[in-house]
């Protein structure tokens, strides 16, 4: 149960922007930009990096919906994103990737817990400064969401098919931003 009262039917992050509308445009536009472009990293790896962020920060909200929109843009693999959550450093996925999210883990602790020889691993792996960029601001945006959402009460959802819809309307063209 939400600390506030939440409009009717108005659940998650969705809810929070429905009480403070103003807000919304605003937190839906960044959102966007730093999750729904294919510039540098896919998307997916975009997703990846915040529901691995939000995992970290037990938000199990966030955690849920990113890895459920991380799963729609890889095929519905969602035993990809289980591996990914349990143990990023032998799942399956790019060096790369696993340098960026070692990234992430450090900033999620705190922005001086990076560090040049993770940066430097990650440009000998292929990284670029956009790609370090992104992932910077991706796990530093998640953190401020999921402390958010942790700080607003935002119930857990305990049902897996709820974050299967979520995240195939968000992948399917729903995005972030409200649509007016």
């Amino acid at each position: 149960m939400a600390y506030i009262q939440l409009p009717e039917g108005a659940v998650g992050m969705r809810g929070l922007m429905a009480f403070r509308p103003h807000l919304a445009p605003h937190l839906g536009a960044f959102t966007e930009g730093i999750l729904c472009i294919e510039e540098g990293l896919t998307k997916a790896e975009r997703e990846i990096i915040g529901m691995f962020v939000s995992k970290l920060n037990d938000c199990q909200l966030c955690e849920g919906v990113h890895g459920a929109v991380a799963a729609c843009y890889l095929a519905d693999n969602e035993a990809l994103i289980e591996q990914i959550k349990e143990d990023y450093e032998n799942a399956p996925i790019s060096d790369k990737l696993k340098a960026l999210l070692s990234i992430a883990a450090s900033v999620q602790k705190g922005g001086k817990h990076v560090s040049e020889s993770q940066i430097s691993k990650a440009r000998e792996l292929g990284a670029t400064d956009i790609e370090i960029h992104d992932t910077v601001i991706i796990a530093a945006t998640f953190c401020f969401f999921n402390r958010y959402i942790d700080g607003m009460g935002i119930a857990a959802i305990e049902d897996p098919e709820v974050f299967r819809q979520r995240g195939k309307m968000i992948a399917e063209g729903l995005g972030y931003a409200p649509k007016k």
